[in-house]
C-alpha cells in the first residue's frame, strides 16, 4: 500500500521524454579536459516526498526542539546518537559518510530552507521547485535545462548536455538543452545476441534510431558494473529503496566520471512522505537518509580525481510540521533543509538564520519558518561552477526571482 497522499500519474508525454533525450546525446562531440584542469560537476538530487529536515538535520541545542518532535526528535545521546555537526545542529545517525564529508569541508547545510511556495499539495510544490518557477503549472521545461542552455554558445558544459537517471525524466532537466536518459535495468541484459541483432536490424532499416541506440547500449555498459552484466544480476531496489538510490548514483557516477559524460546530472529519489510511522534515528526515515547517504558515497568513490570539482545538493518540496503527529509521523510543513555535498562544496558548515521553534515563531504555529531561499542555494551553485551571472539566473533560469540573491561562497 502506498503511503503517499497524493497518486503520482506520470504523463505519457513525460515518459517519452526519457526515451527522446538519447537522440539528442547521440550527436554529440567528443571534449578533451579542460586546460586548467577543473571541470565543474552539479548534482541534483531532488527528494519527492516533502523531507522531514528536522529529523534529517536536528537542532540539538534548541530547548524546543525535543518537545516539539517527541519520539522522533534526534538527540546526542542513547544508543542512536545523532552525529555532532557543530555545537548546535546533528545529522540523523543514519548519515555517517555525509558527517564524514561535513568534517573533512566536503559538505554543507542550508537550514531553515524553502521555495517561495507556501501550499501543501506535493505536486504543485514539486512543479515550483523543479520548473525554478514562482508558482505551479509550468511543466515544460526546468531550471537545470534552462541553465544548460544559458551557457555561451560552444561552452563545453552546454555541448555535453545533461543526464537524467530514473525511468522517467525528472522535470528538472527537461527542455531543449541535450539529455541523456539512463536508469537502473528493471529487467535483467538481453540475453545471447539479442542487442546486437536488434541493432543491426537498426543499421539496415533506421540508422538514425540505430545511431541512438548503440549510445544507449554503450551507457548502459558503461553505468553497469561490468560483473553485473556479465551475471546478468538484477536491480538492487526502486528509487525509493535505500539499495535502489545507491544502484542509481553508482550507475550515474560512472557516466559523468567520462571525459565526454555530461557534467550535469538531476535524480528523483521517491518515499519521503512520512506522516505515519515516520521514525527518528531509526525507523522508515532513517532507512531512507541512509540510502541518500550510500548515494553520496557511490558518487565520491566512483566519480574518482573527478569528486574535487563536483558539487551534489538534495532537495525537497517543502518541509514537514515541527510537532509530530498522532501516528508518529509528520505533516505537510515548510521550512525544511537542503544538503550539499562534494569536493567543490566549501564545507563544515550550517548555514542558517535559525528561527526558532517556539510557537509564535513558528510558520502558522506549526512549521519551520523559512529562512532562506532554496533558489538563493542553486543560483549560488551555478553561478560558482559555470559562470552564470546574476541577471540570467534571475531572468531566464528562474523567471521573475531577480529579488532572490545567488548564495555566495558555497563553492571552494
Amino acid at each position: 500500500m502506498s503511503l503517499l497522499c497524493e497518486t503520482p500519474r506520470p504523463s505519457r508525454r513525460a515518459v517519452l521524454m526519457t526515451g527522446g533525450a538519447l537522440f539528442a546525446w547521440a550527436y554529440l562531440p567528443r571534449f578533451a579536459r579542460a586546460a586548467d584542469n577543473r571541470d565543474p560537476r552539479l548534482i541534483v538530487i531532488v527528494l519527492r516526498g516533502a523531507l522531514d529536515g528536522l529529523s534529517a538535520v536536528g537542532p540539538v541545542g534548541d530547548p524546543d526542539y525535543a518537545g516539539l518532535h517527541g519520539d522522533i526528535a534526534l538527540s546526542l545521546t542513547g544508543p542512536h546518537a545523532a552525529l555532532p555537526l557543530d555545537g548546535f545542529f546533528a545529522v540523523n545517525p543514519a548519515m555517517p559518510v555525509f558527517a564524514r564529508l561535513f568534517k573533512a569541508r566536503q559538505a554543507a547545510v542550508v537550514h531553515a530552507a524553502a521555495t517561495g511556495y507556501r501550499e501543501r499539495s506535493h505536486f504543485d510544490g514539486q512543479d515550483v521547485l523543479e520548473s525554478g518557477y514562482a508558482g505551479p503549472g509550468h511543466v515544460a521545461t526546468g531550471w537545470l535545462n534552462r541553465a544548460l542552455e544559458s551557457l555561451p554558445a560552444g561552452d563545453r558544459v552546454a555541448t555535453l548536455g545533461g543526464l537524467a537517471v530514473g525511468p522517467s525524466t525528472p522535470l528538472v532537466i527537461r527542455g531543449a538543452a541535450p539529455v541523456l536518459g539512463w536508469a537502473p535495468q528493471s529487467l535483467p541484459p538481453p540475453a545471447g545476441d539479442l542487442a546486437a541483432r536488434v541493432l543491426d536490424l537498426y543499421q539496415h532499416r533506421d540508422p538514425v534510431l540505430a545511431v541512438a541506440l548503440q549510445k544507449g547500449l554503450d551507457a548502459d555498459r558503461m553505468a553497469l558494473d561490468d560483473q553485473m552484466v556479465a551475471k546478468a544480476i538484477k536491480p538492487k531496489g526502486g528509487l525509493d529503496s535505500a539499495a535502489g538510490m545507491r544502484q542509481a548514483a553508482q550507475g550515474a557516477a560512472k557516466l559523468i566520471a567520462a571525459d565526454d559524460g555530461p557534467r550535469v546530472a538531476a535524480l528523483a529519489f521517491d518515499g519521503w512522505d512520512t506522516h505515519v510511522n515516520e521514525g527518528g534515528a531509526t525507523g522508515r526515515l532513517a532507512t531512507l537518509l541512509g540510502g541518500l547517504d550510500g548515494a553520496f558515497e557511490e558518487f565520491e568513490k566512483g566519480l574518482g580525481e573527478r569528486w574535487k570539482d563536483t558539487a551534489i545538493v538534495a532537495i525537497t518540496e517543502f518541509g514537514r510540521t515541527a510537532r509530530i503527529n498522532g501516528t508518529v509521523g509528520t505533516d505537510h510543513g515548510t521550512g525544511t533543509v537542503v544538503l550539499l555535498a562534494g569536493g567543490a562544496i566549501k564545507g563544515d558548515r550550517v548555514i542558517a538564520d535559525w528561527p526558532g521553534l517556539k510557537p509564535a515563531q513558528l510558520r502558522e504555529q506549526r512549521d519551520l519558518a523559512p529562512t532562506s531561499d532554496v533558489r538563493a542555494v542553486l543560483k549560488g551553485l551555478l553561478a560558482d561552477q559555470f559562470g552564470l551571472s546574476a541577471a540570467v539566473l534571475g531572468d531566464k533560469v528562474f523567471p521573475e526571482s531577480a529579488a532572490v540573491k545567488p548564495m555566495t561562497n558555497l563553492v571552494v
